[in-house]
């Protein structure tokens, strides 16, 4: 006779109010799951750097002067490694490089607020989240090479970097193949009772995707810790973000999975800083995941294959660049007696050497060894395989000996 079929009452989940876990939440809560109208621009800062709300900050800095400071220096750093990364690729020096000018606030400001134990889940224009989580310039531009220094030995596409040793994914061209791979890593945390929180970055066109939906549906209903960071810059590649949805906002699709969605000034970066940090305690707490829509523009090409000037009008650019995160930033730090014009020319100076002392090492590097491919698919190479190696790696001496002739 079979045993009876258990049968157990599947309930909703909980959704965590505004005083989850004993504490009011400062932009998260109520509000944020169900709301009659679009969601607010969160703002720490204005256009001209001034703050918002100085009065109830009364007058002081919103985050300590040094971190303050070092934050606005990785931003220099950010867009000059992007200058220069651009200018390698028009040389001929590298084939493929996606830039981020305009975007440097978001990705500085997202990063800084997480863990070094928490997981990376990069889309392809993450070059600043991959440096402030310590991956060594040289080597990422020796991944753009596709040489020896590369992590990857090159074995994948130019821009597409990773390393799982700093917990950093690699990144892939395929859009939103991270999200589900994210809320995977969030779905291990959970089962090993680890309190680490993945944070996975993408583009207002990833939201038209169905890895989206299923990754934001599995996430929200086993309440896992994962943050939804969506890059709204304006375009996927030429197609407009007005063409993706009808929504007037990204954050608010996060209401029809049950999670919150905030929706933060990304060229702010005290905005991007405050805002990421409460959506990680979030979501390390136990309270579930967030989406965190940060509004920005895409001031450059999509990567240095596209010409932005075929489709966009250039006069939508004009209102972005009173809003250029740097310069709003210098302008707050100024006002707080914090920033000089010699530490600004200091600042650059020390930038534009480090990328020249980087390149200097990883120009030189060698293309990877024909060993390389057969190895890291196996703990111990099969017989198959070593005998394609020594008919390839005879191959190619023939071919030195050949070209030496």
């Amino acid at each position: 006779m079979k045993k009876p079929v258990e049968t157990r009452l599947v309930t909703a989940p909980h959704i965590p109010g505004p005083d989850s876990l004993g504490r009011r939440w400062k932009y998260l809560g109520e509000a944020s799951f169900a709301r009659t109208e679009p969601a607010r621009l969160i703002q720490l800062l204005g256009e001209d750097g001034v703050e918002l709300n100085a009065a109830a900050n009364a007058g002081g800095p919103l985050l300590p002067p040094e971190e303050t400071r070092s934050l606005y220096e990785w931003m220099v750093l950010v867009r000059v490694f992007d200058f220069r990364m651009v200018n390698l690729q028009r040389q001929g020096r590298i084939s493929f490089f996606v830039p981020s000018l305009g975007e440097e606030a978001l990705q500085i400001g997202t990063i800084a607020a997480l863990r070094t134990d928490d997981w990376i889940f990069p889309a392809y224009r993450e070059q600043g989240v991959a440096l402030f989580r310590g991956y060594p310039m040289e080597t990422l531009i020796c991944q753009f090479m596709g040489n020896s220094g590369d992590f990857l030995r090159g074995r994948q596409m130019p821009n597409h970097y990773g390393a799982p040793h700093l917990r950093f994914a690699v990144a892939s061209s395929p859009i939103g193949t991270q999200i589900p791979q994210a809320v995977g890593a969030a779905w291990t945390a959970r089962i090993r009772r680890e309190e680490t929180v993945s944070a996975v970055y993408f583009g207002d066109g990833t939201t038209s995707s169905g890895d989206f939906h299923a990754g934001l549906t599995f996430a929200a209903t086993q309440q896992l810790p994962v943050v939804f960071f969506c890059k709204n810059n304006g375009w996927a590649i030429s197609h407009p973000v007005a063409k993706q949805t009808r929504a007037e906002c990204i954050a608010d699709k996060a209401h029809g999975y049950g999670m919150p969605g905030l929706r933060v000034d990304g060229n702010d970066l005290l905005a991007v800083y405050d805002v990421s940090m409460e959506a990680a305690e979030w979501a390390r707490s136990g309270s579930g995941p967030v989406l965190v829509e940060l509004v920005t523009q895409r001031m450059g090409p999509h990567s240095t294959s596209d010409d932005p000037a075929r489709y966009r009008d250039p006069s939508l650019l004009e209102p972005w660049k009173k809003r250029d995160p740097l310069h709003r930033l210098r302008a707050y730090l100024e006002s707080h007696g914090l920033w000089s014009a010699e530490d600004e020319e200091r600042i650059t100076r020390d930038a534009d050497a480090r990328v020249t002392e980087a390149l200097r090492l990883a120009e030189p590097m060698p293309p990877p060894t024909v060993a390389s491919l057969f190895e890291d698919v196996y703990a111990e190479m099969p017989w198959h395989l070593r005998e394609q190696l020594a008919e390839a790696e005879q191959a190619e001496a023939l071919r030195r000996l050949g070209s030496e002739q």
